[in-house]
């Protein structure tokens, strides 16, 4: 099944509210999963509960939820702290409705709601230099205080266009059910005026783990995406292999400001179970990725040069015993002058040590730290955007990967990303030419769009620190 013409454009062109056109297709070509219904609100809102765990290839895998949307907000509540408080009441009166209504589970609807540095420095100055929280890590390489919420960079491997975004808030909502979604998206955007959209960004992820053809290979082939006739049948994601594997996954806690005491959340804990945001908009190129690439060199590029796997599999482990460090890594770079992307971001997304946490918990040695809700998308870049010619829309589908990943700090991320680009936590540089094959998934890879943000806990997750204006 293809998309015709109008439906492509009403996906590129449609409003604020719904998800109609382009991705209305997502419940058409997948049934949702079989999930645990009930969950309970927690105090992270990062964290979604009721996930689904299955066996593929002997490996954990998180079924993660068949629809997403991130919509940006610039916010106009006006400046006084009058009606601060007053937006600060309306938006979280929608957000305990939306809670009332859906379980907090992929069968029902996860909400998060994130705020950017333009937030804090226009709105809430004086009190964002007081409580935005301390990395006390960074802090202590850099030899004077860094917060834990940073401006976005770009990296070695962004070209000069990627765009440092400066929204002021961020949510995030996932769901099986796609007319769940829909409703979240009206009254967020519809029901409120204390906030404009800036961008509309939606997209999907999984649905192949039955058997059956898999949804980003569906959708991809829908829309006409070269390359996407190429893609494994049971692709989770368009680049192919599986990427949800429960032991490369962060535990559900480990993301926190302060569960691996890089903050202690701020002044009187404020933000304490709450994490660091990133968001970014990569373009794939699905076409070069299959053409270019056999599957021996996509298991190499994507996990690490010495892996071998039988031809086809899509699910590889990715257990602690499996973590590469930043000698593995110099030993590829000299071998085969390549790092696998995998591999190359582990010394860094990995945990050096075991740890003990303060609430009990004993985070073994490779445990990973980022919890990762990414998801393919055929926005080009966006679905909808407040600023078309700046952001380069275009109505024709693209294939592309909206990153979100929740890590405890900004520079957390950052050290992560550097690493993905050669540039290894004890300073080490894997020097690799822009494009260069070896350098894992880049090659492939383009980032448009990058922006940090800072996640409160679910206490504080409307206009943080407006009930403290005097």
């Amino acid at each position: 099944m293809r998309l015709t013409r109008k439906q492509l454009l009403a996906g590129a062109a449609g409003g604020a509210v719904g998800a109609a056109g382009l991705y209305e297709l997502v419940d058409r070509l997948t049934p949702p999963p079989k999930r645990p219904v009930a969950g309970r609100l927690r105090p992270e809102q990062h964290i979604l509960d009721g996930t689904r765990v299955i066996r593929d290839n002997g490996v954990e895998v998180v079924v993660p939820p068949l629809h997403h949307e991130v919509v940006t907000f610039e916010l106009q509540a006006g400046e006084s702290a009058k009606k601060l408080r007053e937006a600060q009441a309306e938006l979280e009166d929608v957000l305990a409705t939306l809670d009332g209504t859906y379980a907090p589970t992929p069968a029902g609807l996860g909400v998060t709601v994130a705020w950017g540095l333009p937030y804090f420095r226009r709105y809430v100055p004086e009190l964002a230099e007081r409580y935005l929280p301390i990395d006390r890590r960074a802090s202590k390489a850099k030899g004077r205080p860094v917060r834990a919420l940073l401006d976005a960079i770009r990296f070695p491997s962004d070209p000069a266009e990627t765009i440092l975004e400066a929204n002021d808030a961020a949510v995030l909502l996932r769901s099986d059910s796609l007319a769940t979604i829909a409703d979240a998206s009206k009254r967020l955007v519809d029901g409120l005026d204390l906030w404009r959209p800036t961008s509309i960004r939606r997209g999907f992820a999984g649905g192949g783990f039955d058997g059956r053809r898999s949804l980003p290979k569906r959708m991809a082939l829908a829309a006409g995406i070269g390359g996407a006739n190429l893609m494994p049948d049971t692709a989770e994601l368009f680049l192919g292999f599986t990427s949800t594997q429960r032991s490369g996954l962060g535990p559900p806690l480990i993301a926190n400001l302060e569960t691996l005491g890089y903050s202690d959340g701020g002044p009187g804990g404020y933000f304490r179970q709450g994490t660091a945001m990133h968001l970014s908009h990569i373009r794939e190129d699905l076409e070069g990725w299959y053409i270019n690439f056999d599957h021996a060199e996509r298991v190499s590029t994507t996990f690490r040069p010495t892996i071998s796997v039988p031809s086809g599999t899509l699910t590889v482990r990715q257990a602690t015993k499996d973590v590469a460090t930043v000698a593995v890594n110099e030993r590829d770079y000299r071998r085969f002058h390549a790092i696998g992307h995998s591999a190359s971001i582990q010394p860094t997304s990995r945990l050096a040590r075991d740890f003990a946490a303060e609430d009990g918990t004993v985070y073994t040695k490779g445990t990973a730290i980022p919890h990762r809700a990414d998801f393919n998308t055929l926005d080009n870049p966006f679905s909808w955007s407040v600023h078309p010619g700046a952001d380069s829309m275009s109505s024709e589908p693209s294939a592309g990967l909206h990153f979100v990943v929740f890590n405890p700090t900004s520079d957390d991320f950052h050290r992560n990303r550097l690493a993905m680009d050669g540039v290894m936590p004890d300073g080490t540089k894997l020097v690799f030419d822009p494009g260069d094959r070896g350098q894992g998934f880049n090659a492939v890879l383009t980032t448009t769009h990058r922006q940090n943000f800072l996640v409160p806990p679910r206490r504080h997750r409307s206009l943080p620190l407006v009930e403290l204006l005097a």
